[in-house]
């Protein structure tokens, strides 16, 4: 068995220390209030069976909690007060030098924490550890300087999630939804060299991956960009091979017909495009930005944003190899093709491609075949957004989400037209909704009054991230605020005026409402028995985000948070602060938003109908996914699924496996197996348990995640059931 000790770093289990410490207590107190040795063995003994029970690898305060319940079982109380107040002494000092040992910890590559921070992020690479190293350092300031004492509190105890807070210490933002468009027509700048109107597609391809790094390092969330906003250059590219065809026949004196030369030019125009595509892809996930990470990028398929019937072909063409290219895969360092984490491809499906007879129906069969092979692309219905995406005008809208979920709210500029390109989120604080359950004790008009007290106290979070970035100057991030991507703002000029009125948001986001159901009900939230309660707990979310827009004009918005690292986070301080609840606290991992429990059987099908009525709920974004095993000779099913989605939910997911093991060539599913008290990735072949040696591709929580999982995160994924 290992620990986690308070640094991240993780060692070897020594029973031997637990013994020596109450040792210590015990030889303080009097003779007669003294433990016998026997008591002191049982008392380890206990304690060892307890981080047992935990399922995953127990951290040093846990243990020491252990250790202070078990000498107060066995009466000895004068020896638990010696100990505590040991404790306390030992903390006061650790405040001192807790950011050093971290930031020591990253640089050693053995603290445990940042290696399961982020499935994307490798913390051993020097980029990524000057990133973490850098965000130790901003959290320190954050926590002793930027933020009320109150909210660091009820971050560190998990009852609120202060989302970024690494970040929080500069002037810098959540996710952006990148206006392409306006950056390749009309030009932009990057690192002061002006990068005019590209002249071909393969160069616009080219200036968007600038684009999209750049972005990237200059603020901390996801961001997307439309191929719709590249397909007019592919009639630019047509023209210019066009005239470089009649040119060439000119001077070899060849005189052939204007149908050969369109044929010429076609096929050339078709490689210029494979070569487009190609360096989107590559330099994606090759470019490594200032957060030491690819890009978390999203590429956004949507026929219905084509302004004619040619650009509508045109684009019809990029997106056809946009998807060839990621069926394909890229090649890990063996040469073996294997699933990337990025770009994310979202694929719109409307009625021009949903049905068999649709014009572009060739299109999502082939989506559904990328999806069944490599997870993507993700699912977008148009009909589902014109319904539920409506601005103040009455008018439905279909426009990509902000990285792997995050939604704008409809919006209609000064010029009474939608606008959504450009905009972007402020920021994320998550209420922990189980904590507000279990800290009711089951009374309903508890949970009621707690639920206000910490919705306050996220609001009051949120308006902290919002007043960081009030003042803020276009100056220090000109690619967003100067020159395209988000804003054409003046040098020295703030960016206030974007953060009111709706132009971005701000996210109130929620976990846990399963658990949270299950123990104020005793039953699923997918009972219907319960589910009129989780609904009333959305709705008052959301009623919480009008009254807070309404007195600030700041576009609040509610939002099913993504967790990845936290979702460990919240399991532990809810074990430790109210144990082991069969059915509630009893996993190393909380619920998804308003996700139906990994463990639930249900079918495909249901779990969609059921949860749309959530996503619905959630207009600051949600995601929706089904489980399912491998589809490859069974794309029919995946149809059906891409057909239910498009009439009933409005965003939704396939999640299925895509792993290989440099060892032995195995390409089915590596397994997760527990060895010494600790989930293990290996490969059932030949029994690799090196992550350096496989690849291996899981939907964390909206996106791929190909690095790896903390404890928490990998049980979760182990007890997926399939819904398929």
């Amino acid at each position: 068995m290992k620990i986690i000790k308070r640094n991240g770093a993780e060692e070897a289990f020594d029973q031997g220390k637990i013994s020596s410490a109450i040792r210590k207590a015990n030889g303080t107190v009097e003779e007669k209030y003294r433990l016998t040795d026997l008591q002191i063995d049982r008392i380890a003994e206990a304690v060892i069976l307890s981080c047992e029970q935990l399922n995953r690898t127990p951290t040093v305060e846990e243990i020491q909690d252990f250790v202070e319940d078990q000498i107060m079982a066995h009466g000895a109380f004068e020896v638990a007060k010696h100990y505590i107040t040991y404790r306390y002494t030992r903390s006061l000092i650790r405040k001192s030098n807790t950011t050093d040992d971290r930031i020591l910890s990253l640089i050693e590559c053995n603290n445990e924490e940042a290696k399961q921070e982020n499935a994307n992020k490798n913390p051993i690479v020097n980029s990524t550890q000057r990133d973490y190293i850098a965000g130790e350092v901003s959290r320190d300031l954050t926590d002793r300087i930027l933020l009320p004492q109150d909210i660091v509190k009820a971050h560190e105890e998990g009852i609120i999630h202060f989302h970024d807070s690494d970040y929080y210490a500069q002037h810098m933002h959540n996710c952006d939804l990148v206006n392409l468009e306006d950056m390749l027509q009309n030009g932009t700048v990057i690192t002061g060299t002006l990068i005019e109107r590209p002249h071909s597609f393969s160069t616009a391809c080219n200036i968007a991956t600038q684009i999209i790094a750049q972005v990237a390092s200059n603020q901390y969330g996801g961001q997307s960009v439309s191929l719709t906003h590249l397909a007019p250059f592919v009639q630019v590219s047509r023209e210019k091979i066009h005239k470089s065809v009649m040119e060439e026949m000119e001077t070899i004196h060849m005189k052939v017909s204007e149908d050969i030369i369109n044929e010429l030019t076609e096929k050339r125009l078709r490689e210029e495009i494979r070569r487009g595509i190609q360096t989107i892809q590559y330099q994606v996930v090759t470019l490594l930005t200032t957060n030491g990470q690819a890009p978390f990028v999203t590429v956004f398929m949507y026929l219905g944003e084509a302004k004619n019937e040619q650009e509508r072909n045109d684009l019809a063409m990029i997106i056809e190899e946009t998807l060839e290219q990621r069926y394909q895969g890229v090649k890990n360092e063996k040469g073996v093709w294997v699933t990337p984490a990025f770009p994310k491809l979202i694929y719109v499906l409307e009625e021009d491609n949903i049905h068999e007879d649709s014009k572009y129906w060739y299109l999502t069969k082939l989506a559904a075949k990328c999806t069944a092979r490599r997870l993507v692309p993700d699912y977008i219905s148009e009909k589902k957004m014109l319904e539920l995406k409506i601005d103040k005008n009455g008018e439905g809208h279909c426009y990509p989400c902000m990285g792997c979920r995050s939604f704008l709210t409809p919006y209609v500029d000064e010029n009474n037209q939608p606008k959504y390109y450009g905009r972007f989120n402020q920021g994320v604080v998550t209420i922990n909704l189980v904590d507000v359950a279990l800290s009711s004790g089951g009374s309903k008009e508890k949970f009621w009054q707690i639920f206000d007290e910490r919705l306050d106290l996220c609001y009051r979070a949120l308006m902290c991230r919002h007043n960081r970035l009030k003042g803020t100057l276009s100056d220090a991030a000109p690619i967003l605020w100067q020159y395209g991507a988000c804003a054409r703002l003046e040098k020295g000029e703030p960016i206030d005026k974007l953060l009111y009125g709706g132009y971005s948001t701000i996210s109130l986001g929620y976990a846990g409402l399963y658990e949270c159901v299950k123990y104020m009900t005793g039953k699923s939230h997918t009972d219907p028995e319960a589910t009129p309660f989780a609904l009333e707990v959305m709705e008052y979310m959301n009623a919480a985000c009008r009254k807070w827009k309404a007195k600030h004009n700041i576009d609040f918005s509610l939002y099913g948070t993504p967790l990845e690292s936290t979702t460990y986070k919240f399991a532990k301080c809810l074990q430790r602060r109210f144990g082991v609840i069969p059915g509630v606290t009893d996993k190393g991992y909380v619920t998804n938003s308003y996700h139906v429990h990994v463990t639930e059987p249900i079918n495909a099908f249901d779990k969609l109908e059921f949860e749309a009525q959530f996503q619905r709920l959630s207009p600051g974004g949600a995601i929706s996914y089904v489980e399912v095993p491998d589809m490859q000779n069974n794309l029919d099913a995946v149809l059906e699924i891409m057909k239910f989605i498009y009439n009933n939910i409005l965003y939704a997911e396939l999640n299925t496996k895509s792993d290989y093991c440099q060892i032995c060539g195995y390409d089915g599913e590596i397994s997760i197996v527990e060895e010494s008290g600790k989930l293990i990735w290996k490969c059932p072949q030949c029994g690799n348990t090196n992550q350096d040696k496989m690849n291996v591709a899981r939907r964390t929580c909206g996106y791929i995640g190909t690095q790896f999982w903390n404890q928490g995160r990998t049980q979760e994924i182990r007890e997926r059931v399939l819904h398929l």
